[in-house]
């Protein structure tokens, strides 16, 4: 196994201690508030994570949260410490290519997000890799602990 996708919680806590800007491919907008991909973000920018959204729809959209949007995360200025995927797995393949030409230090599939192959896929880029979680839980957890 790669030992850049991680599942031990205390490597989840220091990956999580160490970012500090994440794009969120799948970010909702104000609308659909109530959703995960609109409520975790938000929780993230009000934890004082710099978040960048990427939406994959609402086209017209120019800003989230009063951010910047971005269609595609090598078109995102600097450097990105996590990639928060709001995408069935069915999808994720299809972001690989930006992921891995982006290079983030890490990307975090949220709950109900598992694809193997993709994991491994980014792993070998040299990117950590967090499949099947809630950021925005395993940050809680790690705040009021």
């Amino acid at each position: 196994m790669n030992t850049r996708i991680i599942t031990d919680p205390e490597a989840i806590g220091a990956l999580l201690a160490r970012t500090h800007r994440v794009a969120v491919l799948g970010i909702k907008t104000e609308e659909q508030r109530g959703q995960p991909a609109f409520d975790v973000p938000r929780y993230l920018d009000a934890a004082g994570f710099e978040v960048v959204p990427v939406p994959v729809y609402f086209p017209d959209v120019t800003t989230i949260l009063g951010k910047t949007v971005y269609r595609r995360l090598v078109d995102i200025p600097g450097e990105i410490d996590m990639v928060d995927v709001f995408r069935r797995p069915k999808n994720l393949a299809a972001h690989l290519e930006d992921i891995l030409a982006k290079h983030p230090r890490s990307v975090w599939l949220q709950l109900g997000i598992r694809d193997d192959a993709f994991a491994e896929r980014v792993a070998a880029a040299g990117i950590d890799v967090v499949q099947d979680h809630c950021l925005m839980v395993e940050h809680r957890r790690r705040v009021t602990a």
